[in-house]
């Protein structure tokens, strides 16, 4: 057994080691804060350059630009990512619930929505909705607005924002104009366009000479024994009439190209395609399969409501008729006037130029 003095020493070694170790641990960290103590607001003697705040700057400058995601957003995306909206925020006009109707909100000022008692703190932040306002509103509405009544956390992904936000968009058929670099590009054809109009304009006057014969047939039929007569008398006279009927089926086809059917044939797919966005929840233009409503293919020239597999309401299927150029144009530019009852919930195109690039769009697929 130890004696009282072994134990007292070997005590005493092990209080003499702890003592020494702690020591050396204050003396390194003294070193390397440089002596400024233990605060949390000293400054660190050594710093080490890992690259790490570079990357992450590279990273962020190298994100997404939102202006481009918007522009190609997909709204039935933006329509899943809207569920999580719908306990609090309706699309349709004038519905508030917990929080403000979101139909027509792309564009609007901020707290114009009657009958909702707003907190005050989101004119403080912005005074329109913009794409861009929203964006970031949606990013973190408490870090926008800070104050606001609205509870959400916010959606962290920027492809989400922009699909909802396009989605948004369509509910009031005014899509919104984003002023990005993209659109210089998007201007080109539709100055093309006006160019391509302007022939149409100047060969007017020559289509409304043609339509003054076309109204007065009965009196060219009853003239015409006289003209067989003459013919038979002096045959050469034929061939001045086949060349004026050889320049009438010119101006015949000039007439048919004429009104909308020209804008038609002036537009742009490509922006009709843009457009088509607004379609792509409930439609589907390149394959027949049919969604919350039939399929578009072919659907220029097609009779109304013949889609198989599909249940058309009453007011479609009492029409009967084609899909023709003009029709098309009438309903999309107000569904609900065009055929009162239908279950189209799809507000309309109010611009003329957005009607003819969309079906012209949907022509080119069907090419």
């Amino acid at each position: 057994m130890f004696d009282t003095m072994t134990l007292t020493k070997t005590v005493g070694a092990l209080c003499g080691s702890l003592l020494i170790l702690l020591f050396g641990s204050w003396a390194a960290e003294a070193i390397y804060h440089g002596g400024g103590g233990h605060g949390d607001d000293h400054e660190q003697a050594y710093v080490i350059d890992t690259g790490e705040e570079e990357a992450e700057a590279t990273e962020e400058e190298a994100g997404p630009d939102f202006a481009e995601l918007f522009v190609n957003a997909d709204t039935g995306k933006g329509e899943r990512v809207f569920n999580k909206c719908k306990a609090c925020h309706s699309l349709e006009e004038g519905d508030n619930r917990v929080g403000p109707y979101l139909h027509g909100v792309v564009g609007r000022t901020v707290d114009a929505v009657d009958g909702f008692a707003y907190s005050g703190k989101l004119e403080e932040a912005t005074e329109e909705w913009t794409p861009e306002s929203l964006n970031e509103f949606l990013t973190k509405p408490s870090a926008f607005a800070p104050g606001t009544i609205m509870s959400f956390a916010g959606l962290k992904s920027i492809e989400d924002r922009a699909n909802l936000i396009a989605f948004l968009d369509q509910t009031d058929g005014d899509t919104y104009q984003m002023d990005v670099a993209a659109s210089d590009a998007t201007e080109e054809p539709a100055a093309e366009e006006e160019e391509a109009a302007e022939p149409a304009t100047e060969e007017a006057p020559a289509e409304e000479a043609t339509e003054e014969p076309m109204a007065d047939e009965p009196a060219e039929e009853a003239e015409a024994p006289a003209a067989t007569e003459e013919a038979a008398a002096d045959e050469p006279a034929e061939e001045p009439a086949a060349e004026e009927a050889a320049a009438e089926e010119p101006a015949a086809e000039e007439e048919a190209a004429s009104g909308f059917a020209a804008m038609v044939a002036a537009a742009d797919a490509a922006d009709g395609a843009k457009v088509y966005r607004q379609c792509k929840a409930c439609h589907v233009a390149d394959a027949e399969q049919n969604r919350v409503g039939p399929h578009l293919v072919g659907v220029v020239g097609r009779e109304v409501a013949v889609v198989e597999g599909f249940s058309y309401s009453d007011a479609l299927t009492g029409l009967g008729g084609e899909w023709t150029l003009d029709r098309l144009n009438e309903y999309l530019a107000k569904p609900r006037d065009f055929a009162p009852g239908n279950k189209m919930t799809f507000s309309g195109l109010r611009k003329e130029e957005q009607r003819a690039s969309v079906i012209a769009y949907l022509q080119s697929l069907a090419e």
